[in-house]
């Protein structure tokens, strides 16, 4: 099976469901977060504001089209359907699966957007970010998962299955 990756606003859960879905798929989990990290031996606060949004958009776009995985479920940053090249990278390796979480219900789960290490794109607040990010979530998107309010093992339930309906549809010998 082709990797599993994970889009959508930072809070919508793509670390927290990855690992849980990885273990019940029998795949490896990245959170490409963490490798960013990794790598310049900084959080992503500090590369946000050392470089500015468009530098650290560069930079994990950079980082992100360079994961050679299989078999692996990627939990990527909010931020990087910014980047072209490594949304292509992933469309050809796997399944793109964007976690989609209400407006409202992000509020109640995001903190500080700076010391998360949220990239802005000049935008204010929440709903101007998440405006600036839908429409680029929703065209890489293979399936989309609603995530709201939901115990965590619902919603790895619910992305399972639709990765799974999704593989039989798709990738199954047709008679």
């Amino acid at each position: 099976m082709k990797n599993i990756i994970l889009i959508g606003m930072p809070g919508s859960g793509k670390s927290t469901i990855g690992v849980v879905l990885a273990k019940k798929m029998g795949y490896q989990f990245i959170d490409s977060d963490i490798v960013i990290q990794q790598k310049y031996a900084k959080t992503l606060e500090q590369l946000i504001d050392e470089h500015s949004d468009a530098g650290f958009i560069q930079i994990e776009n950079d980082v992100n089209k360079e994961i050679k995985a299989e078999h692996t479920v990627i939990a990527t940053g909010g931020s990087v359907v910014y980047g072209r090249e490594a949304m292509e990278h992933f469309k050809k390796t796997g399944v793109v699966v964007y976690l989609k979480v209400p407006e409202e219900e992000l509020k109640k789960r995001l903190g500080s957007l700076k010391e998360r290490g949220v990239v802005s794109n000049g935008k204010a607040t929440i709903a101007e970010i998440f405006e600036d990010r839908k429409a680029l979530y929703e065209q890489y998107a293979d399936i989309t998962v609603t995530c709201a309010n939901e115990m965590l093992r619902y919603s790895v339930e619910d992305v399972y299955a639709k990765i799974n309906a999704y593989f039989a549809e798709n990738y199954v010998t047709k008679e």
